[in-house]
């Protein structure tokens, strides 16, 4: 394994997992966010040393995760340049590994284990012999009881939520809220296409345009929960929606057929249901549920309401109305864009279960889709196919009031 370092640098062993580096560099840097250059991965089975380049020597914070097996590497905000497939292989301990912001101030690695393993040592070089600054993770195989017992007195504290976008204030502004929510983000990337585009991207840059084209109209209000490059766990979006008594909550996404599943195209709707309406939308949810364990975060002291609301059947009101609001939805689009040939799907996504809040899943289409990725990074179809979401949101916001009104 020492390979992997630079000769003349020397392994430090530290016993703390958590490594206090230098402070502010000079003055010319302080302004700068810390870059990581690089990333690799060496050894076997039996240990593995995961290395990163960096820019400047800088804090780490490690601890592990079960179910899956993770290694979370917490860091301070740093910027990743990465060629686009980093950490997509493995080597030895880990089957693969991915990065990005976590919340503001905090960016984040997780390395994804074949099979449990305890972190041997943890710590940061500095720059030195023309080599840079480098933070090093050595793993070690164990087996499962060792892995959950060292879990036990290093779990970390809960994740401060990043800053949010305020909420409109209802009183002061009693248009109807609609909460636009952008999957993915930060660590979590989703899918990718084969040339790079990612889908928190692209479903970003759809969202923020689809927000405009609402707000034209005056007539309501909407929240984002997201509007930069941020993770924000699954749990929190649908709080979101509901602490703030939203109207409509729209959650935008870009899928990915994985090899050997075939080939689809076009835009899909999902609404909630226990049970899948087919295999595809019941293997997009799993995927979709996962964000959360993508990022690193622990679910196991979840409240259930959080980590994965109960459908109330009661509740079934609203489940209706997100139904009306899907087939307004395909009929709008379905001027402007592709569709896919089932364009109205169900399945139990984690992001729709507010029990109070009519809540959708719009798919634009596949990254995996040459045709389809030329329109998601299409400005012109963007514009025109946000346009038709927008134009039926307002219709089902107006037949739902009116309907209220009539009872």
């Amino acid at each position: 394994m020492n390979s992997l370092l630079a000769p003349g640098l020397g392994l430090l062993a530290l016993s703390a997992v958590a490594v206090a580096a230098e402070r502010q560099p000079a003055a010319s840097n302080a302004n700068s966010l810390p870059i990581v250059t690089d990333a690799k991965l060496g050894g076997d089975e039996r240990q593995t040393r995961f290395i990163a380049d960096l820019s400047r020597k800088i804090e780490m914070r490690t601890f592990t995760l079960a179910d899956p097996y993770r290694v979370v590497i917490d860091l301070p905000q740093v910027t990743f340049r990465l060629g686009h497939r980093a950490g997509e292989s493995g080597r030895g301990l880990v089957k693969a590994f991915r990065y990005g912001l976590i919340m503001q101030g905090t960016s984040r690695i997780v390395l994804d284990l074949g099979k449990p393993a305890r972190i041997e040592r943890a710590f940061v070089l500095d720059a030195a012999e023309g080599q840079p600054a480098r933070l090093v993770v050595d793993l070690v195989a164990t087996d499962r009881e060792s892995f959950l017992r060292a879990i036990a007195p290093a779990q970390p504290p809960p994740p401060a939520q990043a800053a949010r976008p305020p909420a409109p204030d209802a009183k002061a502004d009693p248009r109807p809220l609609i909460v636009i929510d952008p999957g993915h983000g930060g660590i979590d990337n989703g899918t990718r296409a084969p040339s790079g585009e990612s889908e928190k991207t692209l479903v970003l840059d759809f969202a923020l345009l689809l927000r405009d084209h609402i707000e034209k109209s005056g007539k309501y209000r909407v929240l984002m929960t997201r509007t930069d490059d941020t993770f924000v766990p699954l749990g929190e979006r649908v709080r979101l929606a509901r602490t703030n008594q939203a109207a409509l909550f729209v959650s935008i996404h870009a899928d990915a057929l994985r090899r050997g599943d075939g080939e689809a195209q076009g835009a899909t709707i999902y609404t909630l249901s226990e049970t899948a309406s087919d295999a595809e939308a019941a293997r997009l949810a799993e995927a979709e549920n996962r964000a959360d364990l993508i990022a690193g975060i622990d679910l196991s002291a979840e409240p259930e309401a959080i980590a994965g609301i109960l459908i109330d059947f009661a509740q079934r009101e609203t489940r209706a109305y997100a139904l009306q609001f899907a087939r307004l939805l395909a009929a709008e689009l379905k001027s402007v864009a592709r569709l896919h040939k089932q364009p109205l799907k169900s399945a139990g996504f984690k992001v729709l279960k507010a029990p109070d809040v009519p809540s959708v899943l719009l798919e634009l289409g596949y990254v995996s889709n040459q045709q389809d990725l030329k329109q998601l990074t299409s400005d012109s179809w963007r514009t025109k196919t946000a346009a038709a979401a927008a134009r039926a949101i307002e219709q089902f916001l107006q037949r739902r009031f009116a309907a209220e009104k009539a009872k």
